[in-house]
């Protein structure tokens, strides 16, 4: 009780002394008040006390007895427990779940100067470089900053004494980032996917402090960083023989990706289909040929293959990169002409019966037959020049049934496929043999051709 009134004492009289003080004590008025009275302060004992910027309470009213007990003629007891001195006037600093190191050493001045500083509050420096004094001035090395570690401003997201929070936060997690990065609050809240990472904690990809890549990513953020944790991408990718030029370009994964938040499934920038026709709406010269124009080839034509119907061009072709012709998911054959071998049709047997062209006879396993007689297998089983299945067929869309083709490239010649369904069957006359017919119900007797 004592105490407590001796300290409430020595703040009246500060407050008598200053009370017509606007700001920060001064040097000027400090210099006043030790003219009016006895002090520690003369020419000869601490004569520089009292002239910083800014001054303890204390010192500024010159009375050093507040904190230094006289036991005799220029004799104190010496403090032991600086912050146990600190805490008779200022209110303890250790009530929250988290407590700076210092405070809760009670070792107010290894932050604060008790006498006098140049900055505010009496610190021992400014801004960050008060924190460097005890942190790692490593975490500010990197070549690109965040912006409050690059102006000094720790305390924009740290509390400099105590906090409810892990490391002194002044808010829990991603809730720290929101308070500065209101667009990404905003946006992640109104989308449907967000990005795994994001959602556990921004800092899983960012540095808080400072980084040698962009937006202080850990990792170049167009690629490498991806590959941390998408860490089958980042053995698959590399050894694809036949790469998607779109992971050619400077943006790499993020040129379909959003790696924060997406209206779209794995953080697509646009619908499936649509991404890949944000692109693939013009020609390109390939390695092995020219890669159509998808656009006028979906817009003319009525007849969609099932995954162009699904809108899942994925569903054939793989997005990062594949060791098969045109990406696609798994082998079909590059050429008109191929010796017939199950393995050769791993992308089309993906959905369709494997045997479609194994049995020569059949009744059920297609309806492009002839009676019993299974033209898929005329066509196909050969030994050496069997015909593939895009011979016939187009894979994205036609105007015709089971996706026939209207002609078909031939070297330099588009090769006509002429092909007319009937309700039983129909007739061919392409640009490789005379005009046969086929009917599953009345067989149709066609002319013997030289093999």
């Amino acid at each position: 009780m004592a105490k407590t009134l001796v300290a409430f004492a020595f703040l009246g009289f500060a407050m008598a002394a200053f009370s017509c003080l606007p700001g920060p004590v001064t040097s000027t008025a400090f210099a006043e008040v030790v003219a009016a009275k006895e002090t520690c302060v003369t020419a000869s004992c601490h004569p520089g006390m009292g002239k910083a910027r800014f001054v303890h309470g204390p010192v500024a009213v010159g009375e050093c007895t507040g904190c230094h007990k006289p036991v005799g003629k220029h004799k104190f007891e010496p403090i032991l427990d600086a912050g146990k001195q600190c805490e008779e006037c200022h209110e303890g600093l250790r009530t929250m779940k988290v407590v700076h190191k210092p405070v809760q050493e009670a070792k107010c001045t290894k932050c604060h100067d008790p006498h006098q500083s140049g900055y505010k509050f009496q610190l021992r420096a400014e801004g960050s470089e008060l924190c460097f004094l005890c942190h790692r001035k490593a975490i500010a090395g990197g070549k690109y900053l965040h912006g409050p570690l690059g102006t000094g401003s720790c305390n924009s997201c740290h509390a400099a004494h105590q906090s409810g929070f892990p490391k002194l936060l002044s808010a829990a997690g991603n809730d720290v980032c929101f308070s500065c990065h209101t667009d990404k609050a905003e946006s992640f809240k109104n989308s449907k996917f967000m990005h795994s990472p994001v959602r556990e904690a921004c800092v899983n990809c960012h540095s808080p402090h400072s980084s040698d890549f962009r937006f202080t990513l850990t990792a170049a953020g167009s690629q490498d960083l991806c590959y941390t944790c998408h860490q089958g991408k980042a053995k698959e990718i590399p050894a694809d023989t036949v790469p998607h030029l779109a992971l050619a370009t400077d943006r790499k994964c993020l040129a379909c990706h959003d790696p924060h938040v997406s209206d779209n499934p794995r953080q697509l920038l646009k619908q499936p289909m649509e991404l890949c026709m944000s692109c693939h709406n013009r020609e390109y010269n390939g390695a092995t040929g020219k890669i159509a124009n998808m656009k006028p080839i979906l817009a003319n034509n009525s007849d969609l293959h099932g995954p162009i119907k699904e809108k899942d061009c994925s569903g054939c072709h793989n997005p990062h990169g594949s060791n098969n012709f045109r990406i696609l998911r798994e082998s079909f054959p590059q050429l008109f002409y191929a010796p017939y071998a199950p393995d050769n049709y791993k992308l089309c047997f993906m959905c369709h019966q494997k045997t479609i062209a194994a049995e020569e006879y059949t009744t059920t396993l297609t309806g492009f037959r002839n009676g019993e007689q299974n033209l898929h297998f005329v066509h196909v089983n050969k030994s050496v020049k069997g015909r593939t299945c895009r011979a016939c067929h187009d894979a994205h869309a036609t105007n015709n049934p089971k996706h026939v083709r209207d002609s078909v490239p031939f070297a330099k010649w588009n090769l006509p496929v002429g092909f007319k369904k009937s309700t039983n069957g129909g007739t061919c006359l392409p640009g490789c043999h005379q005009l046969f017919g086929y009917d599953r119900i009345a067989p149709v007797v066609n002319k013997p051709v030289a093999k």
